[in-house]
């Protein structure tokens, strides 16, 4: 569970996440350093949520997952090592169907569903680009159709001429 609740409170990327050390979260300042695609890195805010769910990962299935063996990643595998991007599919696929979602679920759809949100109430397009880690704005305008479906229902339900 504190995998997903930080995909969907931070929007990084299955590599990202599968990668991610304990190292790069600043709970004091409630932020994530992350390293990614081109090696740029950026900041990306921690919430409260996220923060609680990754502090019980690391006190309690991350020290039964390990044993007595040290590593800095936050979701390793019983060796130690990092997690694939396979296994963290099954994870997703099973939280899925325990879930009854029916609809067909992704590691992506949770960061889909993280700009979505952000755009739908009104971040700026430039803010997302830069939480997401996007180069190029119009990588991030993909996300858009999604608030301009969202603005003709909102506009439809709520005027008089809509």
């Amino acid at each position: 569970r504190a995998m997903l609740e930080l995909l969907y409170a931070t929007g990084l990327r299955v590599s990202e996440l599968i990668n991610l050390k304990q190292s790069q979260i600043n709970f004091n300042q409630g932020v994530l350093r992350i390293v990614g695609k081109g090696d740029r890195e950026r900041l990306i805010p921690l919430g409260d949520e996220a923060q609680r769910w990754i502090r019980d990962f690391i006190d309690g299935p991350r020290m039964e997952i390990l044993l007595e063996r040290q590593t800095d990643y936050l979701f390793p595998t019983r060796r130690g090592d990092r997690m694939t991007r396979q296994a963290f599919w099954h994870i997703i696929k099973r939280y899925a169907e325990k879930a009854d979602i029916a609809k067909k679920m992704s590691p992506h759809s949770l960061r889909h569903a993280f700009a979505t949100h952000l755009l739908n109430h009104g971040a700026d397009l430039r803010v997302v680009q830069l939480l997401l880690g996007h180069s190029d704005l119009s990588t991030t305008q993909i996300y858009t159709h999604v608030a301009r479906e969202r603005l003709k229902d909102l506009h439809g339900e709520h005027h008089p001429r809509g």
